[in-house]
């Protein structure tokens, strides 16, 4: 099992699979705008009076607004918080080995002086 939870946790599967999640919602969100637009360029005046931006155009929008809320607040906020648990990010910082190897650099420094 652990091997598997770093492959969830370690991997980009998440982000892949919130980003397939948005961009097909986002996508019904284009199409809905492209199909409002075109109703609307052909005959202006027609297209205002029974096509309005806030019909399925608005809905399309409000859709993807919560879905995206909800994949977020489900998805990936349980996922950052399981990912820190398990992985935590390295404290800010020098690392060791990057001091072991200064004042390495330091003491040689020291011993031969520049002329």
């Amino acid at each position: 099992m652990t091997g598997f939870k770093n492959f969830l946790l370690r991997g980009n599967l998440i982000e892949v699979a919130v980003a397939f999640i948005i961009a097909t919602s986002f996508a019904a969100v284009v199409t809905a705008f492209t199909a409002w637009l075109t109703s609307v360029i052909p005959g202006v005046k027609s297209a205002f009076d029974d096509k309005t931006l806030g019909g399925h155009f608005g809905n399309t929008v409000i859709a993807f607004v919560v879905l995206a809320a909800i994949v977020y607040f489900a998805i990936v906020v349980p996922y950052t918080k399981a990912k820190e648990r398990f992985f935590p990010s390295p404290e800010p910082g020098t690392p060791e080995d990057v001091k072991l190897l200064q004042e390495i650099r330091d003491l040689l420094a020291g011993q031969h002086p520049q002329a």
